[in-house]
């Protein structure tokens, strides 16, 4: 029996983020810059010759069974998998049930500030796309996973994780009118990822949030002209230029200055972005060294982004060390979502 397997990487969203939700982009256009780490939702279908279908997120301990059947209704419980099986038999299976288990697990937590539940959604579209050989390329599968969690599911969110997993590596984003991507991949030289990489420190709070609230009153701001979310959302979108700049020159102080400049636009553009402990672990951080800090996703918990000079990193790293949360070595990953049949 055959083995349908996969695994998309996940994402630290370097800056832009935000301006690739509607209504924003869909007004004004968007802009992200954003980089794939080695930290990975993977995905395993296997094929069964009973009527049944199973659904698994082995992390979270969550279990669905039923009759296999054309389609199921979406109810919180693992509705991620029931998203992508129902578009997948809808529309190329001829609306003919698919028996299969299919099983998930995420290097990271929901909710964690780097994509995991939209990489999850473009892992398992991946192993339905190699099991079927369905001719599906990067935007296609980037696009349909966007579709099913923001239109079928009706979850709240922005647009660069399906392609920063879809695509991985250094990418530059253009969200433009009428669902236009553009994804510009960057050739980053070696010597200036490997600076990057040891002049960065990812930091897990130990705090899952929901990003769909956070998300949720953003929009709401946007709908507002003139408003102070809306000012800073055209200033975030800058420092996406900007930054990209300073990456490809391998600038990274005018890297950390750009991602300091855009955590503190960031904070305008919801309540609940930043607290009282995320402030306080920025100002501690600082005060051994880190030249900026920026949490990553929608914020209100999950992980933290510090550049500091290499040299005093590990007067960082001792001191978060110290912390409830746990300091996370990473590196980044070129590479985007790939499957395999076993």
């Amino acid at each position: 029996m055959k083995i349908i397997r996969s695994r998309a990487p996940l994402r630290l969203g370097l800056a832009g983020g935000g301006t690739d939700v509607s209504p924003y982009c869909d007004d004004f256009g968007g802009a992200v810059l954003n980089a794939t780490i080695a930290m990975y939702a993977h995905c395993t279908i296997e094929p069964l010759t009973e009527n049944k279908v199973y659904f698994a997120a082995s992390d979270r301990s969550e279990n669905f069974e039923d009759s296999a059947r054309s389609q199921f209704d979406y109810d919180g419980l693992l509705d991620l998998h029931k998203g992508a099986y129902n578009r997948i038999v809808r529309e190329f299976n001829q609306g003919k049930p698919l028996p299969c288990r299919v099983t998930t697990y995420s290097d990271a937590l929901a909710g964690s500030g780097l994509g995991s539940s939209s990489t999850m959604m473009v892992a398992i579209l991946t192993a339905f796309v190699e099991w079927l050989s369905l001719p599906l390329g990067e935007y296609e599968i980037a696009h349909m996973a966007y579709e099913i969690e923001r239109e079928e599911i009706g979850l709240s969110g922005g647009r660069q994780d399906q392609y920063a997993a879809t695509f991985g590596g250094f990418n530059f984003m253009e969200f433009n009118t009428g669902d236009h991507v553009i994804v510009n991949p960057l050739r980053v030289k070696n010597w200036i990822v490997n600076e990057l990489n040891s002049s960065m420190v990812l930091y897990f709070t130990g705090v899952s949030r929901s990003s769909a609230s956070i998300i949720d009153q953003q929009i709401e701001q946007f709908k507002t002209k003139g408003s102070l979310s809306l000012e800073a959302s055209h200033k975030i979108k800058q420092d996406a230029y900007d930054m990209k700049e300073a990456l490809l020159k391998g600038n990274i102080s005018r890297f950390a200055s750009i991602l300091e400049c855009s955590w503190q636009e960031k904070q305008k553009l919801a309540q609940n972005i930043s607290n009282p402990d995320i402030d306080a672990l920025m100002t501690e951080a600082k005060a051994v060294g880190a030249l900026a800090g920026k949490v990553s996703g929608a914020g209100g918990g999950g992980f933290v982004m510090f550049i500091v000079d290499p040299v005093k990193k590990m007067d960082l790293v001792t001191m978060l060390s110290k912390k409830t949360g746990d300091v996370v070595n990473f590196n980044f990953e070129k590479q985007g979502v790939q499957s395999w049949l076993i």
